[in-house]
């Protein structure tokens, strides 16, 4: 009895490990380099989560979209959903930028 409950759970055992074997991605995960980069530049990723809401906030109130803002800056729209996601290392020229379309005085609410 004990030798065909062991054979029944190993089967299915297998069969679990089979299916994840085939739903398992070809290209390895990258979590970890992520997170060493995350941790590497989080004093400037703040900055930069800091000032999409800041950017987010202020578009919801002009009613402005990311496609008009990327049209009042001279970048793509592609661009400017990066900035809002807030992972992008800002120059001082798109900080500027920035500020000038949305009149919003981000280096002063940094300081």
């Amino acid at each position: 009895m004990k030798s065909y409950r062991k054979e029944v759970i190993m089967r299915t055992t297998n069969e679990i490990v089979s299916k994840l074997r085939e739903h398992q991605s070809s290209t390895p995960s990258k979590w970890h380099e992520n997170a060493e980069w995350r941790m590497a530049n989080k004093s400037w990723l703040r900055y930069s989560q800091h000032i999409a809401m800041m950017m987010l906030d202020k578009m919801e109130e002009l009613g402005m979209t990311q496609k008009r803002l990327s049209e009042l800056m001279g970048c793509s729209q592609q661009y400017v959903s990066k900035v809002l996601k807030g992972q992008e290392n800002l120059s001082l020229e798109t900080l500027a930028k920035i500020e000038r379309c949305l009149q919003l005085p981000i280096l002063n609410h940094l300081a």
